[in-house]
């Protein structure tokens, strides 16, 4: 492995386990096993190195989500199998879930925009799925810009939000099972 992506490796793990506001150059070089002016090297600043790793996020959500869906398969059940693989990944992503955590209880400004940039990109991704299946014709004439907005806050709201009004959390079934009988019903012609 090279020096970069080691650097990245350790920064991904500082972000997941302290944040963004907590990690310093100093705990990453640490974890890196290189020196500080070694991240410098590759990086300008903490931020320029954070939205390196967010781009990755963002690259790899794409990718498997993508993986999933299937040429020959319905609206219907390319939905349900992109919501369960992103609903995978959330829990095996731990920087993903502390951005969301951070941003709501730190209101980090740096946070916040990284997780702007990352709720924009989904939705582009989501939207750009659904217009294929408008322009099939298999989805009503809808504004897939802002039912993909809705999807991305539905589905936030219920693996992170949910928990904090009740005292079961939602299973990953139950959630896809909800917007497969509601929302993706509901838009299919």
């Amino acid at each position: 492995m090279d020096r970069r992506q080691e650097i990245v490796d350790a920064a991904t793990k500082s972000f997941s386990l302290f944040g963004y506001k907590a990690t310093t150059m100093e705990q990453i070089a640490k974890i890196a096993n290189v020196g500080k002016g070694t991240i410098y090297t590759f990086f300008d600043n903490k931020e320029v190195l954070f939205q390196e790793i967010v781009l990755r996020i963002i690259a790899e959500m794409k990718q498997e989500a993508t993986k999933v869906i299937k040429e020959e398969a319905t609206f219907q059940e390319n939905a349900y199998a992109a919501l369960m693989k992103m609903l995978e990944f959330r829990e095996t992503h731990e920087l993903f879930s502390k951005i969301i955590a951070e941003e709501q209880e730190l209101k980090t400004p740096q946070v916040k925009q990284m997780k702007a940039q990352i709720e924009q990109a989904i939705v582009s991704f989501i939207k750009q799925k659904i217009d294929k299946y408008i322009n099939a014709g298999e989805v009503r004439q809808v504004n897939s810009e802002l039912v993909a907005y809705l999807l991305l806050k539905g589905y936030l709201a219920f693996v992170n939000d949910w928990n904090l009004t009740h005292e079961k959390s939602l299973t990953e079934q139950e959630i896809a099972d909800f917007f497969q009988g509601t929302i993706f019903k509901s838009l299919i012609i």
